[in-house]
């Protein structure tokens, strides 16, 4: 590859090596080129000149060399950069014999490499007794001339070099070329130095792009020999680009061959691959120019740094966990007990100490948790929430706290950041805070006491700001009480109570709500926004004497179901019971417990003693204290029943999750 001088400059470097009779030629020559060229005439030959040419190129630079004869075949076959023969043509042979011709009859021509075959039938046709010899070295050249000597030829019509020697031993020697052939080389130098420093330039631009790469990328000619690879395919290969560059991509790596797209010139995309031992993900692609199969490139992949880079950019970028929607404004009611929560909700987004939500499965903790997040000051910064149930413990660790390379088998090369530092100056939300395992617990705790957060594997802890609020259906005093949870913990996450209240409680908000959530679904249906839907009277109508469950969550469900069920048209008409009652069956299954009763905090509904009266009038068999469990148990049976036992179709059918549809199965024995 040529060779750049320090500083910049738009001239070529031209080195014309000849001597003597050549040597007056170029210099002759040189001053015609100055506008585009600097050129240096060298008399030096064979090793000589090698060695010239290697001082000027540490000096300034060089870009072309033009030579002749031996001298310029054997600085061709040392020097990387191109070498350009000065050629004679018909014209300037028939001259230099004309001139030969003038001063004696014995005359040769002496050629380096094999003469013209034109040349020896010319000769031979028109009688010419013109002895033609050739060399390929110094050694036949001396040999070739002493020959000629000995047969009394007067005058040699040679190369430089033979001339030299003709001249030697007493001979005339005419120098074979001509002005026009010198100048010939020389144009023809510098288009191909001017084509070389175009095609250096453009390699250093890509080789520099190259090497910012973290894939190993790899381009290779027609001829599959490697003619760029990056540092990355390098550590890849495990060979240095200097012992690559020329040989055969097939001969350095079998399995990363380029042969099949150089010959069908498909390109082969992402295809996973064994290399040497391990799982690659590689791309073949041929290169094309002006229509031409020029070459070919190949890209390396590492998985691991794949599934790294998509688990960073899911961390990073997951919009529904970094941020909050939904603002308390949002919460559709008007009843006193929503109302009263909303405004607690409000005091709580004016202070930055940690909230506990509490409310059952489906009446919008999360809702909450986002409103609360919306109206703080932290409103611009991240909002980040987990499930806590819907983890196993070693993985929920692992999500909240993150874990350093190498922390245990299969962990990710560079580790990985937790939630609660993705959550840094914002919200963390902590969804069934009561399902934690008492382990991770103790760890929370610190968090939240030292504001400070140590990931799995590490020795030095991470400093977050963060906001906590935290959510549960379950009682955790009780909990505490039967060790199932940290006292202390308790008293950290409880500074702000929060009560959301179930939708049985609130059933003056069941028109507001069937209309909010029936206009939600209907965009997402594409149907039709009726301001009067009939199903919204039917609905709530229903489900007034209806437990409601899965709260919030269900009745959404619930009304979806009966909008895609319901016939054509009837949005148009009231729904008849029947019709209800054969879409929704699970609104005339069970009834709500007498109104004004409240739940205790062991999940049963405390009856008034008047209402116990009215009761016992009912039932003589009746007590005090309604257990709901009861009527839920019953409900799930008469869902799973209708499910034929498939619980993926109940949980639709309760308008609940199916990890909420297991964890009351398992709580209520069914």
């Amino acid at each position: 590859m040529s060779s750049f001088p320090a500083s910049p400059s738009t001239r070529l470097n031209i080195v014309a090596v000849g001597f003597h009779g050549l040597r007056n030629l170029l210099e002759a020559a040189a001053p015609a080129y100055t506008g585009v060229a600097e050129v240096a005439v060298l008399d030096k030959i064979y090793d000589d000149a090698v060695r010239g040419i290697a001082e000027l190129r540490a000096s300034r630079g060089v870009d072309a060399v033009v030579a002749a004869g031996s001298n310029g075949q054997f600085l061709r076959e040392r020097l990387d950069v191109p070498v350009v023969l000065i050629k004679p043509d018909g014209f300037d042979l028939m001259q230099s014999l004309a001139g030969a011709a003038a001063r004696s009859q014995r005359i040769a021509l002496v050629t380096y490499g094999a003469p013209p075959p034109e040349l020896l039938l010319f000769n031979e046709r028109f009688s010419l007794q013109l002895e033609i010899r050739s060399y390929a070295n110094e050694g036949e050249a001396q040999e070739c001339v002493d020959t000629l000597a000995g047969m009394g030829i007067n005058t040699v019509v040679a190369p430089g070099l033979v001339v030299d020697l003709a001249r030697a031993r007493g001979l005339q020697g005419l120098l074979l070329y001509s002005q026009g052939a010198v100048r010939e080389a020389m144009s023809a130098a510098i288009d191909i130095a001017r084509v070389a420093r175009q095609e250096t330039a453009r390699r250093e631009k890509l080789n520099i792009i190259l090497g910012q790469l973290k894939d190993g990328v790899v381009a290779v000619g027609a001829d599959e020999k490697i003619e760029a690879v990056n540092p990355a395919m390098e550590a890849f290969i495990g060979l240095p680009a200097e012992q690559l560059l020329g040989r055969r991509l097939s001969a350095v790596q079998g399995e990363l061959s380029l042969a099949h797209t150089l010959r069908t010139g498909r390109a082969e995309v992402e295809q996973v691959q064994q290399v040497g031992g391990r799982t690659s993900v590689v791309t073949r692609l041929p290169i094309l120019e002006q229509g031409r199969r020029t070459g070919a490139v190949l890209v390396c992949q590492d998985p691991v740094v794949i599934q790294r880079l998509d688990r960073s950019l899911r961390t990073r970028s997951r919009p529904a966990q970094h941020h909050a929607k939904y603002s308390l404004g949002n919460l559709v009611g008007e009843s006193p007990a929503l109302q009263r929560a909303k405004r607690r909700a409000l005091r709580c987004a004016q202070s930055a100490a940690t909230v506990l939500v509490v409310g059952e499965s489906g009446t919008g903790k999360e809702l909450l948790a986002q409103g609360i997040h919306n109206a703080s000051e932290r409103r611009a910064q991240p909002f980040v929430a987990i499930n806590c149930a819907a983890f196993p413990e070693s993985l929920l660790e692992s999500e909240l706290f993150g874990y350093v390379e190498g922390a245990f088998t299969g962990s990710s090369r560079g580790g990985k950041m937790g939630l609660f530092e993705a959550a840094h100056t914002g919200t963390i939300f902590l969804d069934e805070i009561g399902e934690m395992p008492l382990s991770l617990q103790t760890r929370l705790l610190r968090v939240l006491q030292e504001r400070e957060v140590l990931r799995i594997g590490a020795t030095v802890p991470t400093p977050v700001d963060l906001r906590v609020v935290a959510a549960t259906h379950r009682d955790l005093s009780r909990q505490v009480r039967d060790g199932l949870f940290r006292q202390d913990l308790y008293y950290r996450l409880n500074i702000l109570g929060l009560h959301l209240p179930p939708l049985r409680e609130r059933h003056g908000d069941l028109p507001l709500l069937v209309r909010h959530l029936a206009e939600k679904i209907a965009l997402r249906l594409n149907e039709p926004r009726l301001a009067d839907d009939p199903l919204v009277d039917a609905v709530a109508q229903a489900g007034r004497n209806y437990a409601w469950p899965g709260n919030i969550r269900e009745l959404e469900n619930l009304i979806e179901r009966i909008m895609v069920f319901r016939e054509p048209g009837a949005e148009h008409r009231s729904m008849t019971h029947h019709e209800l009652r054969e879409i929704a069956p699970e609104l005339f299954a069970a009834q709500e417990p007498p109104g004004g009763s409240e739940l205790s905090p062991d999940g049963r509904y405390i009856v008034e003693p008047s209402q116990s009266l009215r009761l016992e009038e009912q039932s003589a068999v009746r007590p005090v204290e309604m257990d709901i469990q009861a009527v839920e148990r019953q409900h799930l049976l008469s869902a799973l029943e209708k499910a034929a036992g498939n619980r993926d179709k109940a949980a639709r059918l309760l308008g609940v999750s199916r990890t909420t549809l297991w964890r009351r199965m398992k709580m209520l024995g069914v």
